[in-house]
């Protein structure tokens, strides 16, 4: 059933197909920061396992939020690997194990790319679609990204 809500059905999907884009990107972010979890290794490696582990946490209740503001916006919520691979922004690389340092620096860029698009979503969100609601939420997750991004630039430095 369609909903309500003061968007039209056209920028209802339009909303909805850009909360894919940042569902499959959170998805795509959680996956990698899990198998970083699982794979760091070296200095401060309990303290880095620890750090991983909250941020892909906090990943994991992002993916859920998405998908449920896809659905308060009447839309289907995509949720197989293919689906995701197939709207991420984002890339992995398989069979590949990189140092804690590039690990690090890896997470820290998709974060960051993530701040960026969100940053580009919004106005979309807000002039385009109608979509307050989906703006003032993409903003709450682009804060998200921002604090994660600073933990680990922090370790960067």
């Amino acid at each position: 059933m369609t909903p309500h809500i003061g968007i039209s059905p056209k920028n209802l999907k339009k909303s909805a197909s850009l909360l894919a884009t940042i569902l499959s990107n959170e998805m795509t972010l959680y996956v990698k920061t899990r198998k970083f979890h699982w794979n760091i290794s070296g200095n401060s490696f309990m303290e880095l396992h620890k750090l991983l582990e909250e941020q892909y946490r906090v990943l994991e209740a992002n993916i859920d939020e998405v998908a449920e503001r896809i659905n308060q916006l009447g839309e289907k919520t995509i949720g197989t690997m293919v689906e995701f691979i197939e709207n991420s922004t984002l890339k992995e690389a398989p069979k590949e194990y990189a140092s804690q340092k590039n690990m690090l620096s890896e997470l820290l860029q998709n974060h960051e790319q993530l701040v960026t698009e969100f940053r580009d979503y919004i106005p979309v969100f807000e002039n385009e679609t109608n979509d307050i609601g989906s703006a003032d939420f993409v903003t709450g997750l682009l804060q998200e990204h921002e604090k994660m991004a600073w933990i680990l630039r922090r370790y960067q430095a």
